[in-house]
């Protein structure tokens, strides 16, 4: 990366920064948009019902013994732009149960929608991406869609999505999911980005890999300086594709006294994975209300860090008290401010994570909250007894 792009924080997210570093994202590979996000899991009906019940996610499609598949099930939820697949294998061996025993419940496939996904395994693999699944044509009576696919970190796997000859309800081989189990969404809207943690000294190559094999821009570098503790440090660069639709930020451990939550998630997960999904909603409070009162267990803040919060970030449109309320995270950049809170992870081992972020004009990702963000989690690290 250029000496430019490595100042990057010094231009924090301005207008003029982020469509230049865009402009440098290359055009290879056109993405639309994240088209679903696969979770292979231990059991997939009862993960639905939880992702329905707490996150507010309708049921849109399945697959399994019904519909002619005979080697795992997969339950497809949606909210607004949001698509979850969850997917639990029907026999004892197998590619997917070796996910689920090496990493526990966790995201396999980051699905990107294009326009030509022949061309994008193209453009990718011959740009040194390892081949996943090589474009393969899926037919029923409601048209064809077209997938292909790379390997990323850890066990990763980036899908691409061709679904403009397709009019069914999600990919062929799925059916309706008729349910009359359906809560009230809880106001997420699409993804924001997505966090993949990597070892020691990855960081680099994997950014690297996002700006050759898929045309990336570096858009934002934090050191360990920046993310911090008494404790522990990390390091994290945001990688982003030319439409800024894209965003994938890119951590690994950095030395402290103690264990990071990196160097947490990477030991029960056991390698690099994707660490957390961030979802936007245009009313956090009301979202993150809903969400408590259906029991997602969000990181605590303590009211101190609302004690000078005005003058830490200037005039907001929201009640303080509420958002003290809440434990909700403020931060500012030139563009506007953010507000952002982390679940706790929503599976058993202390790996994946939520993150509600409601932007009101602000494109950085929260700096000023890095120091209140990681000593919460460290409380939680503290009680588990992995700090």
């Amino acid at each position: 990366m250029s000496a430019e792009i490595k100042n990057l924080k010094n231009l924090q997210n301005t207008e003029y920064g982020l469509k230049k570093l865009f402009a440098e994202a290359e055009d290879f590979l056109p993405l639309l948009g994240t088209d679903y996000v696969e979770l292979y899991v231990g059991n997939a009906k009862q993960s639905a019902h939880f992702y329905k019940t707490a996150f507010g996610f309708q049921s849109e499609a399945f697959a399994g013994l019904e519909t002619g598949m005979t080697d795992r099930v997969s339950y497809v939820l949606k909210q607004d732009k949001i698509r979850l697949v969850l997917t639990t294998p029907l026999n004892e061996d197998g590619p997917i149960n070796e996910h689920i025993n090496k990493h526990g419940d966790g995201v396999k496939v980051v699905a990107l929608w294009v326009e030509d996904a022949t061309k994008a395994w193209e453009e990718t693999t011959k740009r040194g991406a390892k081949s996943f699944m090589e474009p393969t044509t899926e037919k029923d009576d409601h048209g064809s869609v077209v997938r292909s696919g790379i390997h990323t970190y850890g066990e990763t796997v980036h899908i691409f999505v061709e679904r403009k000859n397709y009019n069914g309800i999600f990919l062929p081989g799925y059916k309706k999911w008729e349910s009359h189990y359906n809560p009230e969404p809880v106001g997420i809207k699409f993804i924001d980005h997505m966090v993949g943690n990597v070892d020691w000294n990855e960081m680099n190559d994997w950014c690297q890999f996002y700006a050759k094999v898929m045309g990336f821009a570096q858009i934002i570098s934090f050191d360990d300086n920046d993310i911090s503790t008494d404790f522990t440090a990390l390091m994290s660069k945001v990688m982003s594709n030319g439409n800024g639709r894209i965003k994938f930020p890119i951590n690994e451990p950095a030395e402290g006294k103690k264990k990071s939550q990196i160097e947490e998630y990477i030991q029960f997960y056991n390698g690099p994975g994707v660490q957390h999904i961030a979802v936007a909603t245009d009313d956090i409070v009301t979202t993150v209300s809903a969400m408590r009162d259906r029991g997602v267990e969000f990181l605590y803040v303590p009211d101190s860090y609302y004690n000078d919060l005005i003058e830490r970030v200037g005039e907001i449109d929201e009640d303080v008290e509420v958002l003290k309320e809440h434990g909700i995270l403020i931060d500012r950049d030139e563009e506007g401010y953010l507000l952002q809170l982390f679940t706790k992870p929503v599976v058993d081992r202390p790996t994946m994570f939520f993150e509600i972020i409601q932007r009101k004009g602000a494109q950085s990702f929260g700096k000023g909250n890095f120091k209140a963000l990681f000593e919460a989690i460290e409380r939680e690290q503290d009680n588990r007894g992995t700090l």
